[in-house]
């Protein structure tokens, strides 16, 4: 047994640490949540239907997003009507967790790897956005496709980002990256 735990430390040290660093995070995350009353949307998601309204202003000027009343989404308005609402969900807290596990996971030389999550978080972040406000003109366009965009194009899209990101990360700056490169 002790020769299987040696033959496979890597691996089990990988999980362990992915493991342990999601628990903690959406812990936290879950904590987080756990401060908002039942009805009442949180400061993230907010935020992200706020910056989701300031990219729709750059191409559609009737376009908003505003709080509904008794509910904990946002509601999003293109072209002054109602498509879609922004649920804590959408919000992509949950595949940052996702990517900022596996990255440490992986990890590098510290400075490397809190910088490589601050940016990629950041890229997520800024792509969610974008991806949200392409899927509301793309729903108010083509309403009758509503499920494939929402359920398979945007979430390939978005889970497509983070594979690429973590492609970068342990070809190039992972310490196994360094190990097999030299």
């Amino acid at each position: 047994m002790k020769k299987y735990f040696i033959q496979y430390k890597p691996f089990l040290i990988f999980l362990f640490s992915f493991f342990l660093t999601y628990i903690i995070l959406t812990a936290v995350y879950q904590k987080y949540l756990n401060s908002f009353d039942e009805n009442q949307t949180d400061s993230i998601t907010s935020i992200v239907g706020k910056n989701t309204e300031q990219v729709l202003l750059l191409f559609v000027a009737d376009s908003s997003v505003e709080q509904s009343i008794g509910n904990p989404y946002m509601k999003l308005f293109f072209k002054q009507k109602y498509v879609a609402r922004i649920v804590e969900g959408c919000n992509a807290v949950s595949v940052i967790i996702l990517f900022i596990s596996f990255v440490i996971a992986f990890s590098g030389k510290i400075i490397q790897t809190a910088l490589f999550v601050f940016g990629g978080s950041l890229l997520i972040y800024i792509l969610n956005v974008i991806r949200i406000a392409a899927l509301s003109a793309l729903i108010f366009y083509y309403p009758e496709h509503k499920s494939v965009l929402h359920e398979v194009l945007f979430p390939l899209y978005i889970y497509g980002v983070v594979f690429i990101l973590w492609l970068i990360w342990v070809r190039n700056f992972s310490k196994y990256a360094s190990k097999n490169n030299k």
